[in-house]
């Protein structure tokens, strides 16, 4: 346990399963709330039991199609602070594991179910992945070249920002209220609710120029040279991110192009600009221009993958990278917290747990007998 963490006291009842909620959780468990993962043996086969996303939490397996499986449910629900939950809308009602349900026995509880639409609209019970809570929200449409079809993100953002971190977000919220009225409540996340409140800006440019946004084609993609990608003589990417004009001024005189310093958003010369630049940036490999621009203030960045990023001191420096050792006795780089609290800091203190592995320990917490989890087990309850 985290002695001085922010939710240092709380305890989590995490039933959904993948990216959205465990990712949300972990946030929570971070910053020391005690985080029960609840998932059935059925869905080991599933193969989706992401460990990255699991430190710092319990597991527990449980069957709660069962009776006995709810019994141990409500027993760890009574004194619980918050559950979270992925289902499609209406397996909770199903599974009489509900808000309305646990809140009889709980009022204080804090229930917060997450799902790609939502607990109401006519696409409430559609099934639905990242991409297409994307598709709905019109994210995707604006990612990639103008000439194909739309470019698929390489990381989950409808799960993590669409539904994880707003999932954190009301959780949160409804803590603090709990803190003023002493009652708990529902949150309804919405994966697609979440990813449309991302398009702030290119509403803002909509609705002040009548124009939408299309592919790669607006002043924060790719239209302008000013903010766009680039190519080096090495087959490596830089971007440059210079958007004020005297970050576009220093860029122009350092390569040697005072020309363009007051045709930043020429539309009629932009693509001159961007053609110049990119055979400038083939001339010479990232290495190279790392070393030249180095903390010049022009807004440029090396686009690094993964291992470079894991290598980078800034992470380092900041303990977003951090090495854990696992059960094994090996040591793995893993991502550290991003919120950074100087009073009550969160941190990374295990790993991840094996699949119910912190079943029969937290079975006995809540008093059961040897003799009766040793049933559960030979019944597959848990």
């Amino acid at each position: 346990m985290l002695e001085k963490g922010a939710l240092t006291g709380i305890t989590v009842l995490d039933l959904s399963r993948l990216l959205p909620g465990p990712y949300s959780s972990m946030i929570l468990a971070d910053h020391g709330a005690r985080v029960i993962s609840i998932e059935d043996k059925r869905f080991i086969a599933d193969g989706f039991f992401i460990t990255t996303v699991n430190r710092n939490k319990e597991h527990l397996s449980l069957d709660l199609k069962t009776a006995e499986g709810q019994e141990i449910f409500f027993r760890l629900a009574k004194t619980a602070d918050v559950i979270m939950e992925g289902f499609r809308p209406g397996v909770v009602q199903r599974l009489g594991v509900d808000y309305d349900t646990v809140s009889k026995m709980n009022p204080g509880i804090i229930y917060c179910s997450i799902t790609g639409y939502g607990q109401t609209g006519p696409y409430m019970n559609r099934v639905g992945h990242d991409i297409n809570y994307l598709s709905t929200a019109g994210i995707l449409d604006l990612n990639g070249d103008p000439e194909s079809p739309p470019t698929i993100p390489g990381v989950q953002v409808a799960d993590i920002a669409g539904g994880g971190m707003n999932a954190v977000i009301g959780i949160l919220l409804a803590l603090i209220a709990r803190n003023q009225t002493g009652k708990g409540q529902y949150i309804d996340i919405s994966m697609t609710d979440g990813t449309l409140g991302l398009l702030s800006i290119p509403l803002f440019f909509y609705q002040l120029t009548n124009r939408i946004s299309t592919r790669s084609d607006s002043v924060l993609s790719h239209r302008y040279a000013c903010y766009n990608t680039y190519e080096t003589a090495d087959g490596r990417y830089l971007s440059i991110g210079a958007v004020e004009h005297r970050f576009w001024k220093k860029l122009c005189d350092h390569l040697e192009y005072p020309e363009y310093i007051d045709l930043q958003y020429d539309d009629s010369r932009r693509l001159e600009i961007i053609d110049t630049l990119r055979a400038v940036f083939r001339q010479k490999t990232i290495d190279q221009w790392n070393s030249e621009f180095g903390e010049i203030d022009i807004c440029w960045s090396k686009v690094q993958n993964i291992e470079e990023v894991l290598k980078d001191p800034l992470f380092r420096d900041r303990e977003m990278v951090v090495d854990l050792e696992g059960n094994d006795g090996k040591t793995t780089p893993v991502f550290g917290v991003s919120v950074k609290l100087s009073q009550t800091p969160g941190n990374v203190r295990t790993p991840a747990v094996g699949f119910g592995e912190s079943t029969v320990s937290i079975l006995r917490e809540i008093g059961y007998a040897e003799d009766v989890i040793a049933m559960f087990q030979k019944n597959c309850v848990v």
